[in-house]
């Protein structure tokens, strides 16, 4: 279980976060809310990519609010960045046998590239430069979290600029990971077919959660506000 209490954030004299206190225990949660809400800060702080400037992140009755990425990766947090970090040097297979493990097989790891909708054959060897496009690298890092099978799995809008066929099969790997891993899938989307498949969602707006419940009676009234607008 993840729990934020009492979490604040702030930079350059602005609140990003006010006041958030939050218990994550379902397998699926999503974060929507409009642009500028604090999601992605959000996740950032849960990773341990940014720190909180007040308030405390446990994980499993452990405060890991002092500790690095790295320590909190060991701990069993993957995030999923927004726009995909580019590893010069590293092929496709080097980054997923080293999410995976030295004892994943290569035809294993064909099988993960090929869930996310990358054709094994013309990915596994390529090189992780710019001859991938935006699009290529987040399949890839889905996969990369999809092989590790981490307790907590962060993504930050994993849909951005993934074609629809594709988007149809993050889907079902999203739905793979909470059943192979048992742990908890956090994802940050304004997409209703994400939003759809949540245990639970959480609605942030202007830094503060305005809503956490199930999507039944979430969703019709963020549906009705876009049709509204």
């Amino acid at each position: 279980m993840l729990e934020l209490q009492n979490v604040n954030y702030e930079i350059d004299g602005k609140r990003i976060l006010n006041d958030i206190n939050l218990k994550i225990e379902d397998h699926f949660v999503a974060v929507t809310g409009p642009n500028g809400s604090g999601k992605s800060t959000l996740a950032k702080i849960i990773a341990g990519i940014a720190q909180p400037t007040s308030g405390r992140i446990i994980l499993d009755g452990e405060d890991i609010t002092e500790l690095s990425v790295t320590d909190r990766a060991n701990k069993g947090i993957s995030y999923a960045f927004q726009q995909p970090v580019r590893f010069k040097g590293l092929t496709v297979k080097d980054l997923m046998r080293l999410a995976a493990g030295k004892n994943t097989t290569y035809g294993q790891l064909c099988d993960m590239l090929n869930e996310v909708g990358l054709q094994s054959k013309n990915y596994i060897n390529r090189s992780l430069d710019a001859s991938l496009s935006g699009g290529e690298l987040k399949r890839i890092e889905i996969a990369m979290i999809f092989a590790r099978s981490s307790k907590l799995s962060l993504f930050d809008e994993p849909e951005a600029g993934i074609d629809l066929w594709s988007f149809q099969k993050l889907i079902g790997i999203f739905e793979k990971m909470v059943e192979r891993t048992k742990g908890n899938v956090i994802i940050i989307s304004h997409q209703e077919r994400i939003l759809n498949i949540a245990d639970k969602i959480i609605y942030l707006k202007n830094g503060t959660i305005e809503q956490y419940d199930t999507k039944e009676k979430i969703l019709p009234q963020l549906l009705d506000s876009v049709t509204a607008d």
